[in-house]
C-alpha cells in the first residue's frame, strides 16, 4: 500500500507545469512582493544632493521623476548619463575620466547623450527629417522634446498626440505615422500579457522575451526615423518576426494545460487505483472471515 502511494506521487511530482528558474520564482515570491518594500537601488551622491535644502527648488523634483521613470526602474542612475562619481562628494560632479561632468546638455548634444545606450535609435534619428531638423538648422525636436528629461516612460504610441506633435507641425503627418504603428504595437501589448499569464503559471520565458525586447528594440529604431511609408514598408517584417514568437508562446501555454491536465487525469487514476486497492483488500479480508467462520 505504502509503495503504492508513493510511486503515485512521484508521478503526480514529475509531471508538475515547470517552474520558473531559481531567480524568477525569489523576484515573484519576495521582491515584488507589497511588503518587500522598494527595489533597493544605489542612489548615491546626486540624490542625497538633489534631496537637500541647499538645492534650489526647480532642483528637488529631479530625484522624484527619475524615481517614477523606466530608467529608475531599471536602476539606470544619474552618473549613467551626467558622468561624475556618484561614491563620491568630492568627485560628484566630474567626470570619470578627469573631465566637468555633463549638467543640461545643449540640444544638439542630446541625441548622442541618449545615443551611447540607443545605439539603434540614434541612427535612425539622425537621418530622419527630426534630426536633420536639429542637426543642421538647430531648430529640430530632440530626444527631450518629446521623451522628457527625467520623468521618461517606457516607449509606447501614446507619445504620439496632438498636444505633443502640434507644438512643431500640424497633426495630420504624426497621426499618419501612429495609425501605421498601431498594429504592431498592439501585438507587442498582446505577447507582453501573454507572458506574463505563463510566467505566472510557472514557466521559464527568458529566451522569447529577449527576441520580443530586440524586436521592439529594432521596431522603434524604425519608427524614429519618421519616415511613414519605409515603416508601412517593414511593418510586415516585423509581423513575421512576432508570429514566431506568438507561436513560440502558444507552445508553451499549450505544454502548460498538457501538464496540468495530465497531472489532472494521474491524480485521478491515482485515487482510482487506491479506492480499489481499498475494496479489494477490504472484500479479500472479509473473504477470509467468512472462511474461517465457515
Amino acid at each position: 500500500m505504502r509503495y503504492l502511494i508513493l510511486i503515485s506521487s512521484l508521478l503526480i511530482m514529475l509531471v508538475q507545469p515547470a517552474r520558473a528558474d531559481f531567480r524568477d520564482l525569489f523576484q515573484r515570491q519576495f521582491v515584488d512582493k507589497p511588503w518587500a518594500g522598494a527595489p533597493i537601488i544605489n542612489e548615491g551622491v546626486c540624490i542625497q544632493c538633489h534631496t537637500s535644502k541647499l538645492m534650489k527648488q526647480d532642483m528637488l523634483k529631479i530625484p522624484q521623476e527619475w524615481r517614477m521613470s523606466i530608467h529608475g526602474k531599471f536602476n539606470v542612475s544619474c552618473h549613467n548619463c551626467h558622468g561624475g562619481d556618484p561614491s563620491d562628494v568630492a568627485k560628484g560632479c566630474e567626470s570619470p575620466h578627469g573631465g566637468l561632468f555633463i549638467g543640461t546638455p545643449k540640444p544638439k548634444q542630446v541625441p548622442r547623450m541618449c545615443g551611447r545606450c540607443h545605439v539603434g535609435i540614434l541612427k535612425s534619428y539622425i537621418s530622419s527629417g527630426h534630426g536633420k531638423a536639429l542637426m543642421e538648422r538647430g531648430i529640430g525636436p530632440n530626444c527631450v522634446t518629446c521623451h522628457g528629461s527625467h520623468r521618461i516612460q517606457k516607449a509606447n504610441i501614446d507619445i504620439i498626440n496632438r498636444v505633443r506633435c502640434s507644438q512643431c507641425h500640424t497633426y495630420e503627418r504624426a497621426k499618419t505615422m501612429k495609425q501605421a504603428l498601431f498594429t504592431v504595437e498592439n501585438r507587442f501589448k498582446e505577447i507582453e500579457d501573454g507572458i506574463k499569464q505563463v510566467k505566472q503559471e510557472g514557466a521559464v520565458t527568458e529566451d522569447i522575451e529577449k527576441e520580443l525586447f530586440r524586436t521592439m528594440a529594432d521596431y522603434r529604431a524604425l519608427f524614429h526615423t519618421v519616415d511613414v511609408q519605409l515603416v508601412r514598408k517593414k511593418t510586415g517584417e516585423f509581423g513575421d518576426r512576432l508570429d514566431k514568437i506568438q507561436k513560440d508562446l502558444s507552445r508553451i501555454a499549450g505544454e502548460l494545460r498538457f501538464r496540468k491536465t495530465f497531472s489532472g487525469g494521474l491524480f485521478l487514476l491515482s485515487v482510482l487505483m487506491l479506492i480499489t486497492y481499498h475494496f479489494a483488500t477490504r472484500d479479500k479480508k472479509e473473504e477470509k472471515t467468512e472462511n474461517k467462520e465457515g
